[in-house]
């Protein structure tokens, strides 16, 4: 797993959810979507939830870990 899989993780773990904007601004992050994408592969239950910004209506996706992926250690899940 690379930092940026650890950094994404760690973000979800605390806060709870991420979006692209954030790991953009926080983490430099710029390609989230696969990123989200290989956790899952490595057996992360990362889910997708659709979202409307309140003023502007854009629609984005908020990604936050499934209750029983919160509670693993960092790093942990499905090893190959």
């Amino acid at each position: 797993m690379n930092s940026q899989h650890d950094k994404i993780l760690k973000h979800l773990r605390k806060a709870g959810s991420i979006t692209v904007r954030e790991a953009l601004i926080e983490y430099s992050i710029s390609s989230l979507t696969k990123r989200i994408q290989e956790l899952r592969e490595r057996g992360h239950d990362i889910v997708s939830e659709w979202k409307s910004h309140p003023v502007t209506g854009q629609r984005y996706t908020r990604y936050k870990l499934h209750s029983s992926d919160a509670t693993a250690k960092l790093g942990g899940g499905v090893s190959a």
